[in-house]
């Protein structure tokens, strides 16, 4: 490890985040490597693979963003090619293992290379994207790949008349009724990502028509924050998963993270548009970030917590097609109060783009006061890299650093955002 546990590193350096970046990847790399395929999706805090057999979508896209955007970063180290490589064979393994070749899409989870579930799901499909993307950034041919992935979501999930995404279909693409932010959230990512890559206008634009309606139209029959879970028509399903709140995918109830995760894309859409960028981006993102934070955090042990709702709901919903609760005068209450890694990682890139949008030094003192939480207690300072979940007073509940899914490309990635917006230099006013 580069960087110690003490004392705090200063977070306003490029070099610190860099440097995090290389420790980070030091504990995935080599050994996510599966030489006969892909990338082991499994691993204990001290870096020990405990199942060597399954792969799931989420974690083969992600790794290969992680290599990927490790390549860029570190382009002129002795790494670069290795990462670029890794890349690579990521994406072979996505297009010969993952991908129906037959029936198009790609399938969910593999079990020691048989299909083990072939949903295809929105939410997978955007990694595919993100994946593509990233790798066409560290100079690997994924272009036609890109277009592909583009028209597939356009033949499939594309609903023109709601203008989103719908979610999830079995292998002959028939749609179930549900629909959810989550996959429209990281299509909007993505397709920034594709813009990125390859310049294309048609990404920017589609990432700009999800946020809007998802946190503007989609948001105001909820309240004003951002559900997670709908109806096929578009109305809110309140109701979804209510016996479940702590549901690891699809918890019920506000997640304070996914606002926050909004917060960060509405921002970087902003960036991106520049004087064509609409007017409401920056005070729709304070409102999501702010509202987030103000019912989030823990003032006691530190921290963001996993979700929130209002009191009044605790025991029923509302009723289907009656009016959303009023958020701003609403009491809240915690849901699920664990904390999650992801939810710190984007609180600490959505804060850092904050304070260059408004030059609000309170923004600052929260990026740093969100790294010296997470650097206290979710980065392993043993072995490297963060440490998935912990409950509120901040202890664990295992040795599973990485399951399938995580592969610290929340943790990387913020490093990589903030990055990108240090070096940008186009910090605007408050009133801009």
């Amino acid at each position: 490890m580069s960087l110690p546990a003490a004392p705090l590193p200063d977070f306003t350096a490029q070099a610190t985040l860099r440097a995090h970046i290389a420790d980070t990847m030091a504990f995935y790399h080599p050994r996510a490597i599966d030489p006969d395929g892909g990338f082991f999706h499994y691993f204990r805090d001290d870096g020990s693979v405990y199942d060597r057999g399954h792969r799931h979508l989420v974690s083969s896209t992600r790794f290969v963003y992680d290599y990927a955007m490790a390549a860029v970063e570190f382009a002129d180290s002795r790494h670069a090619d290795d990462w670029r490589a890794g890349a690579m064979h990521g994406l072979r393994f996505l297009r010969e293992a993952h991908r129906d070749a037959e029936r198009g899409g790609y399938v969910w989870t593999l079990q020691d290379g048989a299909v083990k579930d072939d949903t295809r799901h929105s939410y997978g499909m955007a990694f595919v994207l993100l994946a593509c993307a990233s790798a066409r950034k560290a100079g690997l041919p994924t272009q036609a790949w890109m277009d592909e992935t583009w028209d597939l979501l356009e033949r499939h999930a594309w609903d023109a008349d709601a203008g989103l995404y719908r979610d999830e279909a079995d292998a002959q693409w028939r749609y179930s009724g549900y629909r959810g932010q989550n996959a429209n959230m990281h299509l909007c990512e993505a397709l920034i990502a594709a813009h990125e890559a390859g310049g294309d206008a048609r990404y920017l634009q589609r990432a700009l028509q999800l946020a809007d309606h998802m946190t503007r139209r989609q948001a105001a029959l909820s309240g004003g924050l951002v559900w997670e879970h709908w109806h096929a028509d578009w109305s809110v399903d309140w109701d979804y998963h209510r016996d479940d709140p702590r549901h690891l995918f699809r918890p019920w109830g506000f997640q304070p993270g996914h606002q926050i995760e909004w917060a960060k894309l509405l921002l970087s859409l902003r960036a991106h548009l520049g004087d064509a960028a609409p007017a409401w981006l920056l005070p729709t993102a304070r409102h999501l970030y702010d509202t987030a934070l103000a019912h989030g955090w823990d003032a006691e042990h530190g921290g963001i917590v996993y979700g929130f709702a209002p009191v009044s709901m605790r025991e029923a919903s509302p009723a289907r097609g009656a009016a959303p609760p009023d958020l701003a005068q609403a009491p809240m209450y915690w849901c699920d109060d664990d904390k999650y890694f992801w939810v710190q990682a984007e609180a600490i890139a959505a804060a850092w783009r904050l304070f260059d949008a408004t030059g609000d030094a309170r923004y600052r003192d929260d990026y740093l006061r969100l790294w010296d939480y997470a650097w206290r207690h979710f980065v392993d300072h043993s072995h490297g890299a963060w440490f998935r979940i912990l409950d509120r007073r901040n202890g664990k509940y295992d040795d599973l650093k990485s399951p399938a899914g995580k592969t610290d490309y929340h943790t990387m990635g913020a490093c990589h955002d903030v990055l990108a917006v240090m070096r940008g230099a186009h910090t605007r006013s408050i009133d801009a």
